[in-house]
């Protein structure tokens, strides 16, 4: 801005140049306005001696009037230049004023500078200084900030590791308590939970035997019994698979899965896994088509041809124990969870593992 000053001020001297120039154009014109005047009368005197010679003189006179009407036309021109050098001095001495540096004048009991151009640019000076001092100071809160981001970071840090400590006891509390259960049901002593881990018992046998007759009648090979090439269907949000014994699945448990639903109104879903987590067929409440965009919906309501890999969910499908149970928090989307317990009871088809039985019901 210093030197964009120094530039108008150089400007300032220029124009001075100028505005004198033009004085001299001035003065020119009016002398050039007095000696049209002085022909004139020359011209007049002339005409008049003329018409005095009469036949004589009349040549010399019709020169005389051209002569003083050319002298006419001179004086109106230089009267009109001299009213356009007058307009344009006062313009370039405004001008001048205007970006000429002056030294600061008292008006009206306060200090001004000379010349708008470089009030201008010196507002200009003081509003970059004004951007200069708050950004020195956003400077000094953001160094604060930082400090505070780091120590507010260091305790999540220590949170996080406290809430990662209290988890994993949590994770071995309940696997404790989750054995202790087991423990009892193995005694043979009768608990609210006995009926539905006997009831998954009796599933897991019934969807095995399903699957040995279907193997024994050629329904289905071995191998496109225990498929796991997963293939993802286009589209679907929660993503949704297919294999290649989901036709069977469909045509098979059901008799089962929905059977095992009327134990009791606890009873939330009951539904055959392989030992991915993988539930070809759900029961009829949660075996829709999906809704294009509708992800919440989805979630809740169609849960068939999706892996489950949770925790509890791998638990249950790779379970080969008599039975196992599990609490757990499940999932009903749009950010709605449930508490359950789950009875689960290994799957087999001959002397192989398929997957496991999963029966999740409410406290």
């Amino acid at each position: 801005m210093a030197q964009v000053g120094d530039a108008v001020q150089a400007v300032g001297a220029e124009v001075g140049d100028i505005v004198d120039t033009l004085h001299r154009v001035s003065e020119a014109a009016a002398q050039i306005t007095q000696i049209a005047l002085q022909t004139r009368l020359v011209a007049f005197n002339a005409s008049v001696e003329a018409k005095r010679a009469g036949e004589a003189g009349r040549g010399f006179g019709v020169v005389a009037d051209a002569v003083k009407e050319l002298a006419a036309q001179v004086e109106s021109s230089s009267k009109q230049i001299m009213g356009t050098v007058t307009q344009l001095d006062q313009r370039i001495a405004a001008l001048a004023r205007d970006v000429r540096r002056e030294p600061p004048a008292q008006a009206g009991g306060r200090t001004e500078e000379g010349g708008a151009v470089h009030r201008a640019l010196a507002e200009v000076v003081q509003g970059v200084q004004r951007i200069h001092a708050a950004s020195a100071h956003s400077r000094s809160v953001c160094d604060g900030l930082g400090g505070q981001t780091g120590a507010i970071e260091r305790a999540m840090r220590h949170t996080s590791g406290a809430l990662a400590g209290a988890l994993e006891r949590t994770e071995t509390f309940l696997g404790i308590s989750e054995q202790l259960l087991e423990s009892v049901a193995e005694c043979g002593i009768e608990t609210e939970d006995t009926p539905y881990v006997r009831t998954a018992q009796q599933a897991a046998a019934q969807i095995g035997k399903l699957l040995e007759d279907a193997l024994r009648t050629g329904a289905i090979d071995e191998s496109d019994l225990f498929d796991t090439q997963y293939r993802a269907l286009p589209g679907t949000a929660p993503e949704q698979h297919t294999t290649r014994c989901v036709e069977l699945a469909d045509r098979l448990f059901p008799q089962v899965q929905e059977k095992a639903l009327t134990l009791s109104d606890k009873v939330v879903f009951c539904i055959a896994v392989d030992r991915n987590g993988y539930v070809a067929c759900h029961n009829r409440q949660y075996n829709h088509r999906q809704r294009p965009g509708d992800v919440a919906w989805n979630t809740a309501n169609c849960r068939n041809r999706r892996i489950f890999a949770d925790r509890t969910g791998l638990a249950s499908a790779r379970n080969e124990r008599p039975f196992l149970l599990q609490t757990y928090r499940r999932d009903m989307g749009g950010g709605n969870f449930i508490v359950m317990k789950e009875a689960a009871a290994p799957i087999r088809v001959g002397t192989r593992h398929w997957g496991g039985l999963r029966l999740a019901y409410r406290f």
